[in-house]
């Protein structure tokens, strides 16, 4: 079942951010679907967070997004290199945001390996923010959809992960946030655990895709 649109309406979104594991992040782009189990996600939370674009209030043609009502896709450049999609959440206004770093390949790995440049599903190739939006084709031109539409969703499928194979701790690769650096605002199940679990309970969709 495709999330509501309240969902993606919640105030915490440390505790969205951790309740998206074991949901599944899906696309379907140029007629192919492929989607995969969400196994990692960082909280942003907004203003008052040293790590977000929108702390202090900025508000800049990039980041506009974040300041709409929850439930639509920020997705940006890093590096100039890679794209990396976030989840907008919480109330018109506010701008938090999930950034989805990791998945566990569901649907579509045929296509999946092809964007990846791989001929097999090999640990961790769907690990990272870069190689999610690179597997499932997500790209800055998707920034700002609905994820109420047929591009890109959320599903949930009834998988989620035990408070026990969930990991938390601070976010990567942002020295520059200072204290926030530090904030326990990561979450993520180990690629070992999300394959025996997701092989478990997950093989397709529960119900035919139509777009």
């Amino acid at each position: 079942m495709k999330l509501s649109s309240v969902y993606y309406l919640q105030d915490d979104v440390v505790k969205i951010s951790r309740d998206l594991l074991g949901k599944v992040l899906c696309t379907y782009l140029d007629g192919r679907l492929t989607s995969g189990v969400i196994t990692e996600t960082e909280a942003y939370a907004g203003t008052t967070d040293k790590a977000s674009h929108a702390y202090g209030g900025r508000r800049t043609a990039r980041n506009e997004v974040m300041y709409h009502e929850g439930g639509k896709a920020y997705v940006y450049l890093c590096y100039g290199i890679h794209h990396l999609f976030n989840v907008v959440t919480n109330v018109e206004g506010i701008p938090h945001a999930v950034l989805i770093r990791g998945i566990f390949p569901v649907e579509g790995i045929p296509e999946i390996l092809q964007r990846r440049k791989t001929k097999h599903v090999v640990k961790d190739f769907t690990t990272g923010p870069g190689k999610v939006s690179a597997a499932l084709g997500i790209h800055t031109g998707l920034n700002g959809l609905l994820l109420s539409e047929n591009t890109i969703w959320i599903e949930d499928r009834g998988l989620s992960f035990a408070d026990e194979d969930v990991h938390i701790g601070p976010r990567i690769g942002i020295d520059y946030a200072g204290e926030d650096a530090f904030l326990p605002y990561r979450f993520y199940v180990s690629w070992e655990k999300s394959k025996k679990i997701v092989e478990e309970k997950i093989t397709s969709a529960q119900t035919p895709f139509s777009p």
